[in-house]
């Protein structure tokens, strides 16, 4: 058995998802473990604590990891879930160790494992990609309980549809935090954005830029003129629709952040433009052949507003 942990927020929740999904598809018997999220002592690393988001999204189809099974392939490790990732994996020689933990952007090695625990965020579009017609059908987004907004966000995904419309998302609040910025501040710079519009703009004069932000204020000052439109109204709970009206639009220009990964990936449009900053953090050395591999189909620009 192979069971795979759920953890962080919900971009990075789909992405354990879908490792979960194409391990099952290539025949491996798999759980998804989400008692993470009832465990205040591994979220005790996180700036703010964590929710299992994919209980918003209409029912996935998965199996549940028991407390029976989970203990049962951890072993002695259950008893220290904090040791699980990090430090054990130096007490313990890699072939005893029934945890996996993520190291490098691909382990091709996870499809071809039994028996192992697997911690990690699994970002890498190769993993999945042959998958997302199935993972498309999968996740979709429940009406909102508030008529009001859900008005509004039908008004707006139908402007997306007949135009141009290009989804801009630009994270900056817990990215600004002392304890994010060194990991991930810097990379979506100015001239990663400007590069970015104006790479779509070249290819799509017509464009309508959506900007979707944790800085309303900051957009707003930003970004003036009538080809930009700031989506403010999906917030708290209701943040993940903006989601789904990234997913409506017909070209993406992405964070150094899974959320708006994922916004891209949901994106049905066949000629799609997607557009991701060349390393999500900066502890990643970008080899660009490496990256073109690993992320088809994608356009890399770098935090220098260079298009690799």
């Amino acid at each position: 058995m192979l069971i795979v942990r759920a953890m962080g927020g919900l971009g990075n929740q789909l992405q354990q998802y879908a490792l979960y999904r194409k391990l099952e598809h290539i025949g491996r018997d798999v759980r998804l473990d989400t008692s993470w999220f009832s465990n205040a002592d591994l979220q005790a690393h996180m700036a703010a604590s964590r929710e299992l988001e994919l209980n918003y999204l209409r029912p996935l189809p998965y199996r549940e990891a028991s407390g029976e099974e989970v203990r049962a392939l951890l072993g002695r490790l259950w008893e220290e879930p904090e040791k699980i990732a990090g430090k054990i994996r130096r007490r313990l020689k890699l072939s005893a160790n029934p945890a996996f933990e993520e190291t490098e952007m691909y382990h091709e090695e996870i499809l071809h494992m039994d028996n192992r625990y697997l911690v990690g965020y699994w970002a890498c579009e190769k993993y999945y990609a042959d998958m997302m017609d199935i993972l498309r059908a999968d996740i979709s987004f429940p009406p909102s309980g508030d008529r009001e907004l859900q008005s509004r966000n039908e008004a707006v995904m139908r402007q997306m549809e007949e135009t141009q419309s290009v989804s801009v998302h630009i994270r900056r609040g817990d990215y600004l935090d002392a304890i994010n910025r060194e990991l991930f501040g810097g990379i979506c710079t100015d001239a990663y954005y400007e590069r970015a519009i104006g790479y779509v703009r070249e290819r799509c004069p017509q464009a309508r830029f959506y900007l979707f932000s944790d800085d309303i204020p900051y957009v707003r000052e930003r970004y003036r003129g009538e080809e930009y439109r700031v989506i403010d109204w999906n917030t708290g709970k209701d943040s993940f629709y903006d989601m789904m009206l990234m997913s409506h639009c017909k070209h993406n220009i992405c964070a150094n952040s899974t959320f708006s990964f994922w916004g891209a990936r949901l994106n049905p449009h066949a000629d799609k433009m997607t557009v991701r900053p060349s390393v999500h953090k900066n502890t990643q050395v970008c080899v660009p052949e490496v990256m073109k591999e690993l992320w088809k189909g994608w356009t890399l620009i770098t935090p220098r507003g260079e298009v690799l």
